[in-house]
């Protein structure tokens, strides 16, 4: 912004960028979620989720959440429920210490070999 000062009629326009930075920048998982959640996010409604969990999880750069999607399903019993490459977002399901299990191994992989900084996982 120029040192000029803006009138009331005057609108600012923000641009917001998102710069690939190597992290996990959410990590969360939901326990015992209410059914109508699965429904919303367009998991299958054929399985039974009684007592599962969801595990939410954002990457950056974006891409690597195909290498994330990955690791959930041959690290643990979890079920991929969406990934995202262009927004870096990996949706899994299963019981709760399989989706731990799971973000435990993807966490280890994405610090030790791609060098990422990993946020804490979070739990409601």
């Amino acid at each position: 912004m120029s040192s000029e000062t803006l009138n009331m009629h005057d609108k600012m326009r923000i641009i917001q960028e998102i710069v690939p930075g190597r992290q996990i920048t959410l990590a969360h998982i939901i326990a015992n979620p209410d059914e109508v959640l699965y429904q919303k996010l367009g998991l299958d409604p054929r399985v039974d989720y009684r007592g599962s969990a969801i595990g939410i999880l954002t990457v950056s750069p974006a891409e690597t959440a195909i290498i994330t999607a990955d690791i959930a399903l041959k690290s643990s019993g979890a079920q991929l429920g969406f990934v995202d490459r262009f927004s870096g977002t990996l949706i899994i399901t299963g019981t709760v210490s399989e989706v731990e299990a799971a973000f435990s191994d993807i966490a280890h992989y994405v610090s030790e070999k791609l060098g990422f900084a990993v946020c804490p996982v979070t739990k409601t």
